[in-house]
């Protein structure tokens, strides 16, 4: 795709980001009552972004005008946070983390995968050198410390020279039995057919009988053989099996790989033309530019003073630099037109003076007036206040990210829209664009300069015309606020020690790695994680019925509460702040492989905190605080980091088991919420925990601690159904008609993802994939492999409901539930009564 495909799609995509955010600002200021017209609102606004966000991280990852990246960056920024935070407005108006929009689909004519939302390439990309460096010091520092040690697959037996010789000896005559078999097999072969050459005599010389023979043979196989494949092609034609290439790589996609990478290395030329470009053009505007500004400064602040001397009969006072300097005053404005402003606000401060009076002596009956008004309202009864509540309607609150797309929008219509390109075939960084807002930085810098010359200038006016000596300036003022700024930094120290102040960050790095407290994350994209969308949510929900999440459905909460704020800077400051996550679920449903995704994705730091790992390592209160203060100053300086705590419920356990108690699991119990107290807009770190039994833990202190928890469930059906053809895949299996894989997902309901790729694994062995050709695979091959496996039971999957009911937003959700209908009844039955007492 062309340079000039991707700037029509760009402008498309800023066209729709338009239309949407009229729509927007048109319905949420519309105050709105029915809970269901309000989600079917934010959800078409949520959709509609996601959308939009798809199209702009594939307009910013290819587009190679730097100039261009810089604006699609901010508005790509500014629709990651919206998205965010429609997300968390439907979980406060459904009281549930998962939504579905089956309807909502259907009438913008889109397909489920299209809910999808996209993790910027962008997050890699731009610190992959600084994501390979700490790699390779991470990896350093374990070989260095032999904790990095290579998985041996195979153990290696030492035995005596005499064993070793009987083994081969035995694998030699085994081998030689072998030949010999086959040789004596054909040597039986040729006597039976001798025999039978015997027996028949002169039959087989007729060679017509033999020729019809092959024939009729022949021509059976053919028929069968193309009658196989008609009804193979005419499947692929109807859509129910894929075609042969399906999985092959094209020409067109392999060409269409190295176009991008070619991009890629277009996009860092670019940027570096463009860099090189900032600093070379503003020491040429320096050069041939900077005296004539100059000149035309000290111009404008000479006929000031004049013009001030003539109106006013003395000359101004200059304004100091922290209040702007000369900029202050001539902000676009003529000398006169600053002399009329400063008369103007004389004359006002005269009339406020003279409002003052009046109001102090008005407010005085007010206030009167307002204390018997104040008696009467507090006689109204409760129930009339709470069905005023139930009454009120409902209401967005502000966006902080809508101002962002604003901007980025307007500047896009002022710059790009009608902006002629003809000239600019490559793409590289506009000159007269970069020297605009350089000879604004230069003008800055000169004036500078300059209002010191005028500060002087105007000194020595005033003693040699007035004979005014410059009266030093009082600082009183100052040192109050000096003062209480000291306070302030005074108390704001008092909330953080430095207790490795004399230690560098690399030192810190390398113990954390050495206690084994900073660990190396798995290469896992959250792609990896093999779901597929739940058709049946919306039915379930109509039915009053709450469904059990999909797998899509996590991955998609992953990115919004994990991933994305992560990877980005600006939506982590603005965006509704996630600052812990839990994943309670069934073991092996993929909770550590979605802690190494977001690693993976964001190029984050990973620090194991579990009670296990951090079992006698920095031992006391003392020790304890200063392992703290070590993870956290690191993820700090190194962010993102993400903080895992594995089997987190050992960390607030009802009652510790005795065989624990030499662990002491509940070490971090004190710390956890003191430190999420500290953890601010700014710092890009996320705790997640990991639990398979989150009931073994206690409730209250759980959730003050994990503020979005999300229950991972076994897989459905059509989950197990993509992940069973995905995993073959992926392992070197050859899917045929003979290994029906509807069955084997019927099959293993109830087993985890985990236990399905462990079987692929064990059954897909190098001997069994060598074997493919002429013994296709077969589904009682992985079944069989199945049965020493336990499954997870409706009854473990109810009690994970159940305890997730517990929680507070499970509270909220079954609340909702059952008491919205009882609500309802009882405003319906409030209404009846009122009318009742009228008509009595």
């Amino acid at each position: 795709m062309s340079n000039l495909m991707y700037n029509k799609m760009w402008h498309q995509t800023q066209e729709d980001l338009n239309s949407l955010l009229d729509k927007e600002s048109q319905k949420m200021s519309e105050p709105q009552g029915n809970k269901i017209v309000v989600f079917q609102m934010l959800a078409t606004f949520y959709i509609n972004y996601v959308q939009i966000f798809r199209n702009m991280e594939n307009v910013y990852d290819q587009i190679v005008h730097p100039q261009k990246r810089m604006l699609i960056r901010k508005v790509l920024d500014g629709v990651m946070g919206r998205i965010l935070e429609l997300k968390n407005e439907m979980v406060e108006l459904e009281m549930t983390e998962f939504h579905y929009f089956d309807d909502i689909l259907q009438d913008l004519k889109l397909s489920p995968q299209q809910l999808d939302v996209p993790i910027p390439r962008y997050f890699l990309k731009e610190r992959l050198e600084v994501i390979k460096g700490r790699e390779k010091i991470l990896a350093q520092i374990l070989t260095e410390c032999g904790l990095n040690l290579p998985n041996v697959k195979y153990a290696v037996k030492i035995i005596a020279l005499e064993e070793a010789v009987k083994l081969i000896q035995i694998a030699e005559r085994a081998r030689q039995g072998r030949l010999r078999a086959l040789f004596m097999k054909q040597i039986f072969l040729q006597e039976c057919r001798a025999k039978e050459m015997k027996l028949l005599g002169q039959r087989l010389l007729d060679t017509r009988l033999a020729a019809l023979q092959i024939q009729k043979v022949w021509r059976g196989f053919h028929q069968s053989k193309k009658t196989v494949k008609e009804r193979e092609e005419e499947m692929v034609f109807l859509g129910m099996k894929p075609s042969p290439f399906f999985n092959e790589v094209s020409d067109a996609i392999a060409q269409s790989k190295q176009v991008r990478n070619l991009r890629d290395e277009v996009q860092l030329k670019h940027e570096q033309n463009y860099q090189e470009a900032l600093v070379n053009i503003k020491e040429d505007l320096k050069m041939l530019e900077g005296p004539d500004i100059k000149e035309n400064l000290q111009d404008q602040i000479r006929q000031w003073f004049i013009e001030c001397r003539n109106l006013t009969g003395t000359f101004p006072d200059y304004p100091n630099e922290e209040d702007g300097g000369s900029a202050l005053i001539f902000s676009n404005k003529t000398p006169e037109q600053v002399m009329e402003d400063i008369i103007a606000t004389q004359e006002e401060e005269e009339k406020f003076k003279k409002k003052k009076k009046k109001e102090d002596k008005e407010n005085k009956a007010k206030k009167d007036k307002k204390e018997k008004k104040e008696k009467k309202e507090k006689k109204v009864s409760l129930k009339e206040k709470s069905m005023k509540e139930e009454d009120e309607e409902w209401k967005m609150s502000p966006s902080l990210f809508l101002q962002l797309m604003e901007e980025g929008n307007s500047l896009y219509k002022d710059m790009w829209l009608n902006k002629d390109e003809s000239w600019n075939f490559p793409q590289d960084y506009d000159p007269e664009m970069i020297k605009e807002e350089k000879r604004k930085e230069l003008e800055m810098e000169i004036r500078i300069q300059v209002d010191e010359l005028m500060r002087q200038e105007l000194k020595n006016l005033k003693l040699a015309v007035n004979r005014e000596m410059e009266i030093p300036p009082k600082q009183k003022k100052g040192k109050k606020k000096n003062k209480g700024g000291k306070g302030r930094r005074g108390k704001r120290g008092k909330k953080e020690k430095d207790l490795t102040a004399d230690r560098t960050i690399e030192s810190l790095y390398q113990e954390l790695v050495e206690e084994g407290l900073l660990i190396q994350a798995l290469k896992v994209n959250l792609s990896d994680y093999i779901g597929e969308y739940s058709y049946l949510g919306t039915t379930l929900r109509q039915v009053a019925i709450e469904p059990m999440p999909s797998l899509l459905d996590v991955r998609q909460l992953i990115t919004l509460y994990g991933i994305l704020p992560l990877g980005s800077a600006e939506v982590h400051e603005r965006a509704p702040l996630v600052k812990s996550l839990l994943l309670a679920g069934p073991s092996g449903v993929g909770k550590k492989m979605l802690v190494h995704a977001i690693c993976t994705e964001t190029g984050a730091n990973l620090f194991n905190l579990s009670a296990s790992n951090i079992a006698g390592k920095y031992p006391g209160k003392t020790g304890l605080q200063m392992m703290m203060h070590l993870v956290f100053k690191v993820a700090r300086q190194l962010q993102p980091s993400v903080v895992w705590i594995q089997d987190t419920e050992k960390t607030f356990y009802k009652k510790v088991p005795q065989a624990e108690k030499r662990i002491e699991p509940k070490r971090l119990k004190r710390y956890l919420p003191k430190l999420l107290k500290l953890l601010k807009p700014d710092d890009r770190i996320l705790i997640v925990g990991t639990t398979h039994r989150p009931f073994d833990a206690e409730l209250q202190p759980f959730c003050r601690v994990y503020q979005k928890i999300i229950l991972v469930p076994r897989p459905d059906y059509a989950s197990r159904y993509v992940l069973w053809k995905e995993i073959i895949l992926r392992n070197g299996g050859e899917l045929t008609n003979s290994l029906n894989i509807s069955c084997l997902s019927k099959v293993t309901d109830g087993f985890t993802q985990g236990q399905i790729v462990q079987v692929i694994k064990d059954v897909l062995t190098e001997r069994r994939l060598r074997q493919q050709a002429h013994k296709p695979l077969t589904a009682i091959e992985f079944i069989t492999m199945m049965t020493n496996m336990n499954p997870v039971y409706r009854e473990e999957e109810e009690s994970f409901k159940n305890w997730y009911a517990k929680t507070p937003l499970g509270k909220k959700r079954v609340l909702s539930l059952t008491v919205g209908g009882n609500k309802e009844k009882e405003k319906d039955k409030g209404k009846k009564g009122k009318r009742g007492k009228k008509k009595k």
